[in-house]
């Protein structure tokens, strides 16, 4: 059975250091929810806090209505999966898998049972009976994944599960991941760095930095529209330029250097004055076709198969990634000139410390 995971003003501190300051989140019974942000953040401290391997300085978390701060570890009923897999070398898949079971004291039978319908659900029916020091690292981490299910634990909670793998494997192993959680059904709490594999694999997803949560939402959400400039910079490439923000009486246009251009979807009450921060993502630069738009110079060009990636250092000083589809023709070389328009239906614009987007269609979901 799945639950509803609660923090209420969570506290995590060692010693006079607070690392998670009074965080209130809200898990919904069968989401697959990430906690996404960079080594040190608090990510991995708030999963441990969750699996009873951590202490609790200060409030609450609960599982559907009870709170289990001082519940035992071993009563929370909870699966994990680490990023080193951690299967024994001296038992075969079967009996890796079969070892939670085994000191729950299930049935023989009932054991077996559920041993061969989990080892068929994550496709390694047919290694059962292989001792797994040979395996390769995905077949690993299917063991690891079988082991944590097979107890139909309430929360499954993951630590980093794919870094240890290479970069292919990793795309093959998230998809599997996200197959395997949505058709089990558990609450899963997955912890990673990597933004890619977030946006891949989460129902939704929390940011997080210095033990704060920067914004909840779900993928596509926090990608379009981030909260503020460090959700913007950590959720794939964007480039952060000074502009000003200007007001008239049609609407709003965005000033950048010498490039003015009309843009909608700004929230009035929101807006503190015209100086502001503009988040633009490479694919949302147009190379201009008929030299209006900011003028810029190509740095440095890098083909990249389906896209090209260009570095243009623009009149305002600011340097700029853009990516652009690749042609079989069509290339700019180092010191060519180019003028940029940019899709101003797809910039978010920020109060110039970066901490409001100005833009609509904000939102940090906590429940």
């Amino acid at each position: 059975m799945s639950v509803e995971i609660t923090f209420h003003e969570l506290v995590k501190k060692y010693g006079q250091n607070t690392v998670i300051p009074k965080l209130d989140l809200k898990i919904r019974k069968g989401e697959f929810f990430t906690l996404l942000g960079p080594s040190g953040c608090g990510k991995t401290t708030l999963l441990r806090m969750v699996a009873g391997f951590n202490s609790i300085e200060g409030g609450t978390i609960s599982f559907n209505d009870r709170v289990i701060n001082d519940l035992d570890a071993g009563k929370r009923n909870i699966g994990m999966v680490f990023q080193n897999y951690a299967v024994f070398p001296h038992l075969t898949v079967a009996g890796n898998v079969r070892f939670g079971l085994d000191n729950r004291r299930v049935s023989k039978a009932e054991a077996q049972k559920r041993v061969e319908e989990v080892l068929k659900v994550v496709k390694i029916d047919n290694l059962k009976d292989r001792l797994p020091q040979n395996m390769s690292g995905g077949q690993q981490q299917r063991i690891a994944l079988a082991r944590a299910i097979v107890i139909e634990p309430d929360v499954l909670l993951m630590d980093e599960p794919l870094s240890n793998l290479d970069a292919k494997l990793r795309v093959e192993m998230r998809d599997v991941i996200k197959e395997l959680q949505h058709k089990v059904g558990i609450t899963t709490i997955y912890v990673t760095h990597d933004q890619e594999e977030a946006m891949a694999v989460s129902d939704r997803i929390a940011v997080m930095k210095d033990g704060v949560i920067q914004q909840v939402g779900r993928p596509r959400s926090i990608y379009h529209r981030p909260a503020n400039i460090f959700v913007a910079t950590f959720i794939g490439s964007s480039n952060i330029i000074h502009g000003r923000l200007l007001r008239g009486d049609f609407g709003y246009r965005i000033q950048i250097g010498e490039y003015v251009n009309p843009i909608e979807g700004i929230e009035e009450q929101k807006v503190k004055d015209e100086a502001v921060l503009v988040s633009i993502r490479p694919e949302d630069f147009v190379i201009s076709k008929d030299q209006s738009g900011l003028k810029g110079r190509v740095i440095s060009s890098v083909f990249l198969g389906n896209s090209t990636r260009y570095d243009i250092e623009l009149e305002t000083g600011d340097v700029v990634m853009l990516m652009e589809e690749s042609t079989e023709t069509d290339h700019l070389i180092p010191d060519s000139k180019v003028y940029l328009k940019v899709k101003t239906e797809k910039i978010n614009v920020y109060d110039r410390e970066g901490n409001v987007n100005y833009s609509k269609g904000v939102v940090s979901d906590l429940e």
